[in-house]
């Protein structure tokens, strides 16, 4: 998995000065009394309870007990308020009862034992009220009991045992506290309408005021300012709020302090069990633009026992001041998980697993996860970070925990991962403060690292993990050589490849060993990987399997990348399992939802229903899917690439089955799929021959079905539809079929001879299949009961696709519209000299204009001409714009122009890899954007400007080192001009693309084809 794990502050301050009582369970019913709380040290440990004065000694022993073997002993004392002390989960307005059992140590006098809280209300001094008190002996248990509530804001609660005799010492056990109302399902609120910081502290030196300066609601926020590092600010003790297994909204709104113009600000959790700190994101750190009020926003299921938790407001870097407002804690009720459904692994041929962490072991989730899956694989509890964060000392509690969990209820349970270039602590590749290097010395200690590492982990779960991914990620196809440049490949070369396998099979025979990668569904990636395993095999390295992790979005790669993929590894005789599928629903990376709308949902559900009849076809080559996540209340995807809403999972983030679910379970049962398909403009010569008209745009797949799969496309002109399919069907029956029902009428064209009276068709064999053309005339029918039917701008069409022999069909359906047409120009071979002076080399480039407005109406345009040579495509830019600007601090708000290039011509709705958007100022400033990493394309362009009377000149070189470049060869292009006036963009205009999204989507570039 590529997303990267939090770093937790190396040094937090305490918020309060006791420490919190353990977090009730939310599965008790409502009743008149719940219980809040219960301390009786059975565990052995002080459940949170600590001393209060110097000296004082506060320990859990089994000397005394007033149930079960344990009580807790306080003694060293010196002085009548010395004893042990804890914060209560109390919260303002709750009545509490409070009862607990004393005993004095043997041999001490009696002595009053009272329970007493201190707190600091807002504004006001310290204050201490008794809870309950009793005259306590060492000849038995004395009852402490009462009631306690407060009503104003208050912070420094602390509930402490104190007796009357300064230095007695004695026992407490069986510490309970109830209330009538139910804390952790009544929520918490701030809104610091009080004047008051309501509860907030800092983790650290950061100053926090109630303010009128500026309010998100109401008159007042909470001004934090003072900080010390970007973990410190306000924070809120949310212990007893919250319960084990127990889910809940939580929302804050923030805003940048004065002189702040930007800062990016997120919601965090820090829970401590036995004093030991762990911080978990709520709602990732995200941009908050000047002058705005933004909300953060997350859901958080509490799956430990805690003796500490607070909620914090954190920046990612910086100490800049800032504003919180109106924050909210919400219990969410949950669902019942659906019982009257198919168990998903009940109906697919393989293992189906779900990642997991200890929350969806709990409460609901841990019904969803057994009712529907049979395997599991670990998020990140078995990561180098999460069990050896310093050398030789292993931490296994979380790991110990899932297993066992998995080895209780009979599931199959995947390693991962053992070794990978992230989540690996900087000690590994170090040597004290020097850094590891190539040299014989440093690369026997690195792996000598890596066996330990190994070994020890195998060794532990042996007989209970049958699955490892042993190395995960180590293939580059930019590289080439296909390998990453980690620093495990560094020190090491191949070797930590086949070190982590061979000691992985020595210490466990019987474990089947993977190695993991992402984006093997994409050709250059699948053939380096490729490579690599059968490098490594011949070698006779132990290799197993191959796991394709699948990240995968609604629209891209096809499933039949996916499945070219399973093939081409079946022929290395290796398992295959499907490790981190998970489906995005955006096909680009910056388009956000406010609600994923219902339609997008069920072409997920399609989407998901054509991989798993990818996954069935192969079941003999497959034999486990996992999907990357339980249901959508926790994906990484909520904060990968960016913060967004996203949906990625068979389950809502309610636990209920969406249209995914079905696509994989019962595709009968998805909702109706309306599809849609542009036909631009053109006039094809129908004869069953694939012109250069058909391959400017790519075909659009129709599922495959049995050994029958199709593609096809459309175009449109004023008098007639044209339509274009591509059989692949290699049984090479005399009946198969392709029909095509437009706008109500349908047409049937045979494999053999096309109709004989319909629409113009044609039919050509190519190899493994057949393609099929077809005109459709537009207008009323010139004669009643004629094959013509009407053809308007937005036209129904079906596509089915018929295997006689077989007995598969196969179908598209949707609307189809009329757009303009694709647009077309030429870049001959040429190399011009890149100084942003116009030399000859350009002449023989025809000429194209910048004519579609995106952003005004009129302003600055430009000529612009292409040229290409080896593997790199070069760009002129002629602009006329009279008044130049670089006032913004955005450079597309600057004056400018920008390239857009495709080296596949794919026209997605996102970016790939290697899609680029090149942007030159008229000053020769230069930034890049477009895919996941536009640093990884940063490195292709060269360009020069040159200000000449009236506008500017841009020359530009764009190597393309992911295509072959030749005569003949199509690039999706487009250029764009972008005017400024001063610090704002006030018009920009294209060559081809008309929706703006050019940014963001290579569906309407143009296309630049390659001649000689």
């Amino acid at each position: 998995m590529r997303s990267l794990l939090r770093r937790a502050a190396a040094v937090v301050l305490c918020l309060f000065t006791g420490l919190p009582a353990v977090a009730a369970s939310a599965t008790a019913a409502h009743a008149a009394a719940v219980q809040v709380a219960k301390y009786d040290f059975e565990d052995g440990t002080t459940q949170g309870w600590g001393p209060r004065g110097d000296g004082v000694e506060v320990g859990a022993t089994s000397d005394a007990a007033h149930s079960g073997s344990r009580s807790l002993l306080t003694s060293g004392r010196t002085a009548t308020w010395h004893g042990a002390s804890i914060t209560p989960p109390f919260e303002k307005g709750v009545t509490y009862q409070v009862t607990a059992y004393a005993r004095m140590v043997s041999g001490e006098p009696p002595s009053t034992i009272a329970l007493t809280m201190q707190r600091t209300p807002d504004g006001g001094e310290t204050t201490y009220e008794r809870v309950a008190a009793a005259t306590v002996t060492d000849g038995g248990w004395a009852e402490l009991s009462g009631t306690y509530a407060f009503s104003a804001d208050s912070t420094g609660l602390q509930l402490y045992a104190e007796s009357s005799e300064a230095t007695a010492a004695y026992y407490i056990d069986d510490i309970v506290i109830t209330s009538d109302t139910d804390p952790t399902r009544s929520g918490l609120s701030t809104d610091f309408e009080t004047g008051t910081a309501q509860g907030w502290s800092p983790r650290a030196s950061a100053s926090l005021t109630a303010t009128t300066d500026v309010a998100h609601g109401g008159a007042n926020s909470l001004a934090v300012t003072n900080r010390s590092d970007f973990w410190d600010g306000p924070a809120i003790s949310v212990l007893g709020k919250m319960a084990k297994g127990s889910k809940y909204t939580l929302s804050a709104w923030v805003r940048l302090g004065p002189d702040t113009s930007s800062g990016n600000l997120g919601l965090s959790i820090e829970r401590r069990t036995n004093g030991t700190p762990s911080y978990e994101r709520v709602a990732a750190p995200k941009a908050i633009p000047a002058g705005q009020w933004v909300e953060l926003t997350g859901t958080y299921t509490l799956a430990y026992d805690v003796d500490f938790l607070s909620v914090y407001v954190e920046s990612d870097a910086g100490t800049f001041p800032f504003y919180l407002d109106d924050f909210a804690l919400t219990y969410v009720e949950p669902k019942p998980i659906q019982t009257d459904i198919p168990s998903a692994k009940d109906e697919v041929p393989f293992t189906l697993g779900a990642a997991i962490s200890r929350a969806q072991t709990i409460g609901e989730h841990s019904d969803l996860l057994l009712k529907h899956f049979s395997g599991v694989t670990p998020g990140n509890a078995l990561k180098w970070d999460a069990t050896e964060p310093s050398e030789g000392e292993f931490t296994f509690g979380e790991g110990d925990y899932l297993v066992d969990y998995a080895v209780e209820h009979g599931l199959t349970f995947r390693g991962h991962t053992l070794a990978w270039h992230s989540q690996t602590p900087d000690w590994v590749f170090k040597d004290g403060d020097r850094d590891l290097t190539a040299s014989p010395a440093d690369k026997a200690l690195l792996l000598t690292r890596l066996t330990n590492h190994v070994r020890t982990l195998v060794g532990r779960y042996k007989g209970k993990i049958a699955v490892w991914d042993v190395v995960n990620e180590v293939v580059d196809e930019n590289q080439p050589d296909g390998l990453r440049r980690s620093k495990w490949f560094q020190i090491t070369g191949l070797d930590f490849i086949r070190t982590a396998f061979r000691v992985a099979h020595e210490t466990d025979p019987a474990a089947k060993l993977f190695i993991n990668d992402y984006n093997t569904e994409f050709p250059r990636k699948r053939e380096a990987l490729y490579a690599l395993v059968k490098k490594l095999k011949a070698e006779g390295v132990p290799i197993d399997g191959v796991g394709h992790q699948l990240h995968l979005n609604i629209e891209q790669p096809p499933a039949s990348e996916v499945e070219a993929t399973i093939e081409k590894f079946a022929t290395l005789h290796v398992d295959q399992q499907i490790t981190e599928l998970d489906v995005s629903i955006y096909p680009d990376f910056v388009s956000t939802y406010d609600e994923v709308p219902a339609e997008v949902l069920a072409e997920q559900g399609y989407r998901y229903k054509e991989l798993f009849d990818v996954f069935r076809r192969h079941k003999s080559q497959i034999s486990s899917v996992t999907v990357w996540g339980l249901a959508d209340d926790d994906t990484w995807l909520s904060t990968f690439p960016i913060t967004r809403l996203n949906a990625p999972l068979l389950f809502d983030d309610e636990l209920q089955a969406k249209p995914a679910y079905w696509g994989v379970v019962d595709p009968a049962k998805l909702p109706p799929l309306v599809r849609r398909l542009e036909a631009p403009a053109a006039n094809p010569k129908v004869d069953g021959k694939r012109e250069l008209e058909w391959d400017l745009l790519p075909d659009v797949p129709i599922a495959r079905v049995g050994d029958v799969s199709a593609t096809f496309q459309a175009r449109s002109s004023a008098t007639s539809l044209y339509v274009l399919a591509e059989v692949r069907d290699p049984s090479a029956d005399r009946g198969d079929t392709v029909t095509f029902t437009v706008g109500g009428r349908t047409y049937t064209v045979r494999r053999e001879d096309g109709h004989p009276h319909g629409p113009d068709t044609a039919v050509e064999k190519t190899p493994g299949g057949y393609r099929v053309e077809a005109r459709f005339p537009t207008g009323p029918p010139a004669v009643p009961g004629t094959h013509v039917t009407h053809v308007t701008d937005v036209t129904d069409v079906t596509v089915a696709v018929a295997d006689a022999s077989g007995g598969s069909q196969t179908s598209w359906t949707g609307k189809v519209t009329s757009t303009p047409a694709v647009k077309l120009t030429t870049a001959p071979n040429r190399r011009p000299v890149v100084d942003g002076v116009v030399d000859p080399a350009w002449a023989p480039a025809p000429e194209i204009r910048t004519a579609t407005w995106i952003q005004g109406t009129s302003g600055a345009t430009a000529r612009a001409r292409a040229l290409w040579n080896g593997d790199t495509l070069y760009l002129l830019a002629q602009v006329a714009d009279p008044m130049l600007s670089e006032e913004s601090a955005n450079p597309w708000e600057q004056d400018s122009v920008e390239f857009f290039v495709d080296p596949g011509n794919d026209k997605t709705r996102g970016y790939g890899d290697d899609d680029g958007q090149y942007r030159i100022g008229f000053s020769g400033r230069t930034s890049v954007g477009g895919p996941l990493d536009p640093a990884a394309i940063a490195g292709n362009l060269t360009a020069a400007a040159k200000v000449v009377p009236g506008g500017y000149v841009i020359e530009a070189a764009v190597k393309l080192p992911t295509a072959t470049l030749r005569d003949g060869t199509l690039l999706g292009f487009d250029v764009q001009v972008n005017d400024a006036t001063g610090a704002a963009r006030t018009g920009a205009v294209t060559w081809s693309d008309a929706t703006g999204q050019g940014y963001r989507d290579t569906s309407h570039w143009g296309v630049l084809q390659l001649r000689h």
